[in-house]
């Protein structure tokens, strides 16, 4: 008897809200072990007063509660009448104090989601007070609060205002109704469907309270590999009971809409979007939609590629399709996004042209309530892409940026890779299209083409699993995309900075450390998988693992020979004007940087010119000694990054450190995987040894081929 009672109480504690599992992710309101601060906190802080009725005010008073007694360590005082030291928060309309203060300045820059943090007085009362225009700026701006304690730093002369640089800021989720994840390596789907509406997991709050602490204000629950029946009343109805769960944090729901589904549910005999019925059953569809959700915010597309239905199926372009939709939802207020990651097997032209080729004439045909969503890069979420031609080039058109968070191509759920540093490249990217610094984050953030709108969407990496990512580390991929879609001039360096505080501890050493290794896992990874610009040469369906000799694929574009073009003369894609001609899709200015071998940037050499292996690089290696180079410092990185966790031991409670332990061990294996079957491929084109010096692969290249991962995750 004892010992099942010790069982469940192990049980119990191991399912606690103070486990260490990582299920809190960065909302850990643990004691600050600090005294002397807490003692400062304490002194500056006496109670709370927040005003206004709101389900919104509602959350974000219980947040601040319990975050301040969490880190405080004693019970926090709401209260209707202001008291000396008080935090004050709500907007002019809803408290008098706030109204009373010289703040209309700055909440005229806030807009309908930012806020203002100040210290100051009221009635000669020391207060520090969070005002927005609107309940969900109030909620962002406690959030934020809460974050300033979490990370240790002083809020005795606070004076802060901020506002969300792109409007959308949406989590993509391909999760199928089975609960199976397309590209997911953290267990199954979070939506339940099966138990909905009646169960409302607490999950679904907790991934609520995550998103709206880093700004995410759209979830698109379903797959765009959609299934129709996701817009059937039996499912509107579980959809209407989460929207329900996220409405006061400010998220609103969208969902993928098959543009198939006026046949396949709506009993129709077309799906033409010119056609007055098809147009009609969307009107119709879409207004039953909002009977169900009052604030739906309307749908993502994926259209005509990889199998999809769209509106080519019946000669129609992108704008009918979009347009179509748009219509539909236009009277609720309702957007279309529209994927612009389209690709045909028929299309002889180098893939990475096919999305500009197609959309680039369309500019200015769309609605108004039309985004046309860009992948960060021409192809598909490689490790490392140059931006797609496209940002910059559809000025009359709102695009907005598509980042995979989830790590389809960046090792999939064992490797820590920080994936801060490759959004930056590419949102820091200059398109030059209207002039010197017109950088793809100006395009998507809507400054430099005046859009009315705009969009930051991330492929979501949740899962089912306790620490919701697969990879502890993972987390701090969701919580770069949210904290960069709010304000994309943040540093990866800040970043991570953040994170780590509020996810471990705020040790200097721990933090140094931590940080070192998160911010060069991104290059790490590059090296011991696709240096100098190689690209698409994973696995076959499932992308997991080296295949870089795959050539017996059905489409040319899935086959990774297609990519990389190695041969006995040299190695990579020549998209210059002697090639396909991709570059000129860019500006003049990006064009020369890029179509000269000898002045192109290393890192994209290979996206843009087949190179002889003997060229001389800027190291005055030639090409293959810089490629073996390259694949062997990725593998010393990662070994790297295995010695500097070792020394956080002391600092890291034993269930994460061992967590990230071993997975670093299977991310050294796969990394020396990468690098002997890529280099060992490779060499039977160039004909030349691995440099001496280097550990010699212990494998044969044909042993690398006969592996095979049939029930690999993430598959589609």
């Amino acid at each position: 008897m004892k010992k099942a009672l010790l069982i469940i109480l192990m049980l119990t504690l191991s399912f606690s809200g103070k486990t260490e599992s990582g299920y809190r992710l960065w909302l850990r309101y643990d004691p600050i072990p600090n005294r002397q601060l807490v003692t400062s906190y304490n002194n500056s802080i006496s109670g709370i007063t927040l005003s206004g009725t709101s389900g919104t005010i509602s959350v974000a008073k219980e947040e601040l509660i319990n975050g301040l007694q969490g880190m405080l360590g004693r019970k926090v005082v709401a209260t209707t009448a202001v008291i000396n030291n008080s935090i004050v928060a709500g907007t002019p309309t809803s408290s008098n104090i706030i109204s009373s203060l010289a703040l209309q300045q700055q909440l005229a820059t806030a807009g309908n989601e930012g806020f203002v943090i100040v210290t100051t007085k009221s009635n000669g009362k020391n207060i520090i007070a969070i005002a927005a225009n609107n309940d969900v700026g109030v909620m962002y701006g406690i959030f934020h609060f809460l974050r300033l304690l979490q990370t240790q730093q002083s809020i005795k002369a606070l004076n802060i205002a901020s506002a969300p640089k792109i409007k959308l800021r949406v989590l993509n989720h391909w999760d199928n109704l089975n609960r199976h994840v397309e590209r997911g390596y953290a267990g199954a789907s979070i939506w339940d469907w099966h138990k909905l509406p009646g169960y409302i997991d607490q999950r679904y709050i907790d991934y609520a309270r995550a998103n709206a602490s880093i700004g995410i204000n759209g979830t698109v629950l379903t797959n765009v590999n959609a299934n129709a029946l996701v817009l059937t009343k039996q499912y509107l109805e579980k959809v209407a009971a989460l929207a329900k769960v996220f409405r006061p944090y400010g998220i609103k729901v969208y969902l993928t809409a098959r543009f198939s589904a006026p046949i396949e549910i709506g009993k129709l005999k077309t799906a033409d979007p010119l056609d007055p019925q098809v147009q009609q059953w969307w009107k119709d569809k879409v207004n039953e939609i909002y009977t169900y959700v009052p604030d739906f915010g309307g749908f993502l597309v994926k259209a005509n590629s990889e199998g999809q239905p769209g509106p080519q199926n019946y000669n129609r372009n992108h704008a009918d399709g979009a347009n179509t939709l748009a219509d539909a939802v236009a009277p609720h207020g309702g957007i279309v996004m529209w994927r612009a990651f389209v690709y045909s097997n028929e299309t002889p032209e180098d893939r990475f042209k096919q999305a500009y080729n197609e959309f680039k004439p369309l500019d200015g045909k769309f609605k108004k309530n039309v985004l046309i969503q860009v992948k960060n890069g021409p192809i598909d979420f490689q490790p490392r892409e140059p931006f797609s031609p496209l940002f910059g080039a559809m000025p009359q058109t709102p695009l907005m940026m598509e980042f995979q968070v989830t790590q389809e191509y960046l090792g999939q759920g064992t490797n820590l890779v920080y994936e801060a540093p490759m959004f930056k490249e590419v949102l820091d990217a200059d398109t030059y299209q209207k002039g010197k610094g017109s950088t793809v984050a100006k395009v998507i953030d809507g400054t430099l083409h005046d859009y009315s709108t705009s969009g930051l969407a991330g492929v979501a990496n949740i899962g089912s699993d306790i620490n919701w990512t697969g990879h502890l580390f993972g987390q701090s991929n969701w919580y770069a995309l949210g904290r960069l879609a709010w304000d994309h001039t943040l540093t990866s360096e800040q970043i991570a900075d953040e994170w780590l505080k509020q996810t471990f501890n705020t040790n200097p050493s721990f933090i140094n450390t931590a940080k070192r290794i998160m911010l060069g896992s991104h290059e790490a990874l590059v090296n011991y998988m696709t240096p100098l610009g190689l690209h698409h040469i994973m696995g076959t369906g499932h992308h997991y693992g080296p295949a870089p000799w795959v050539s017996n694929v059905g489409r040319a574009d899935w086959n990774p020979v297609y990519y990389h073009k190695a041969d006995e003369k040299g190695i990579g894609f020549d998209r210059t004007n002697k090639g396909s001609n991709a570059l000129a899709q860019y500006a003049p200015e990006v064009q020369k940087q890029f179509e000269d071998v000898n002045t192109c940037p290393e890192p994209y050499l290979l996206w843009f010119h087949h190179v002889a292996w003997d060229h001389k690089m800027k190291s005055g290696r030639t090409l293959w000694e810089e490629l073996c180079h390259k694949y062997y410092s990725g593998v010393d990185s990662v070994r790297s990054m295995q010695k500097a966790w070792e020394t956080v031991k002391p600092m890291v409670d034993k269930e994460r450190f061992e967590h990230v332990k071993m997975l670093l061990a299977v991310q050294e294996k796969e990394a020396v995987w990468w690098r002997n079957a890529c280099l060992l491929y490779f060499q039977t084109h160039s004909k030349m040894p691995i440099p001496g010096g280097y550990e010699q692969p212990n494998q044969t290249l044909e042993y690398y081929k006969s592996l095979s991962f049939p029930f690999a995750p993430g598959n589609g």
